[in-house]
């Protein structure tokens, strides 16, 4: 049986560090109520493109899985912040990886475009429509921040991971996928006066252009329902148990929604794979960073069944229910990294105080 196998995977975060502290010299905030509130320490501000983050991610899952770019069949970059809406990121990412072989498109479900993506990409390679797949989530959210407003400021970061799939007959890859939305409650979480409903005079007028705005309780509520219960779903399909997850790989959105959702499904926190405190929510790169980090520190051995969730604005979200291959160690690894900065966190947030408002306080 034809199977859709992760056979690579890699992640790229940006060096500039903006830490809770220095978020206090920012926006009326202390780390204390970060903290406690969100479980995040610190996030990365992008001094790249995404288009790069994404391609270096993507050249890391690439040497992981043995492949070369020319043998690639289709690039698929889930983002809601491309370099530009056309061409698309992952043309970009495409172009920057060599891949002269392969199909390119961005597919926008938020925080949920990885996992988006992931099925539909494992879909296609089972199905025999293409053998290979480079399935990249990235986000440079913090450009759509107003730091102002602590409500967001605190909450997000940029950043890229990505995974390899490709065509098998080894007994592993998705076993049960469940994708869900609710545009009814599409403004709790949007970014208004981002796209083409907004006219150039409404721009003009309106200096909150594209900034993110949330209902958190609201968000909270939805998120730990969606994600719980699109979990259970998937491990309901594939005939297993909660004891028999090996490991819960959440999108990092807030530690309190990740163990929310733990509860819900009665899994142990020893089961539930968190790094927010380091990246906070890099959107749709949530996952497959914190899958990376998971495979590197060994929580995920041959066999290990799986389960991702995800949701985001939409209201969208995804669950994934996944036994993992035979390997868990990189064919190889490449030492390029990101070109050096000397520009530091407050220079790189220049833009979004010129434009939004805020800054350094006092």
């Amino acid at each position: 049986m034809r199977n859709a196998l992760i056979t690579g995977w890699g992640k790229c975060l940006p060096p500039t560090l903006l830490t809770n502290h220095d978020l206090e010299s920012i926006v009326d905030t202390d780390d204390e109520w970060i903290t406690t509130r969100t479980g995040i320490k610190e996030r990365r501000i992008s001094h790249v493109p995404l288009s790069d983050l994404a391609a270096l991610a993507g050249k890391r899952a690439l040497a992981a899985a043995g492949v070369e770019p020319e043998d690639v069949d289709l690039v698929m970059v889930a983002t809601c912040t491309p370099d530009t809406l056309m061409p698309s990121a992952a043309g970009m990412v495409q172009n920057k990886l060599g891949a002269t072989s392969a199909g390119a498109f961005d597919q926008n479900a938020a925080c949920s475009g990885f996992l988006y993506s992931l099925i539909s990409a494992s879909g296609m390679v089972a199905s025999g429509v293409i053998d290979t797949a480079l399935v990249i989530g990235a986000d440079v959210l913090t450009h759509l921040l107003d730091f102002s407003d602590r409500s967001t400021a605190v909450l997000f970061g940029d950043g890229a991971g990505a995974v390899v799939v490709q065509a098998t007959d080894e007994d592993a890859g998705i076993i049960a996928s469940r994708m869900g939305s609710d545009g009814s409650v599409a403004e709790i979480l949007w970014a208004e006066g981002s796209g083409s409903a907004t006219g150039y005079k409404e721009v003009e007028r309106n200096h909150q252009l594209a900034a993110i705005s949330m209902n958190g309780p609201e968000v909270f509520k939805r998120a730990v329902k969606a994600m719980g219960d699109a979990s259970s779903a998937v491990i309901e399909e594939a005939g297993w148990s909660v004891d028999d997850i090996d490991l819960l790989v959440p999108h990092q959105a807030n530690v309190r929604i990740i163990d929310a959702t733990a509860r819900r499904l009665k899994l142990d926190s020893s089961k539930v794979f968190v790094n927010i405190a380091s990246y906070g929510n890099t959107s749709a790169a949530t996952i497959p960073i914190a899958l990376t980090e998971a495979l590197e520190n060994g929580r995920v051995q041959p066999g290990s069944k799986l389960v991702f969730a995800a949701f985001g604005a939409g209201l969208s979200w995804a669950a994934v229910a996944l036994k993992f291959g035979s390997r868990v160690t990189p064919i190889s690894e490449i030492d390029e990294e990101l070109p050096p900065t000397d520009a530091t966190v407050l220079d790189l947030l220049a833009d979004n105080f010129a434009y939004f408002g805020g800054g350094p306080r006092g």
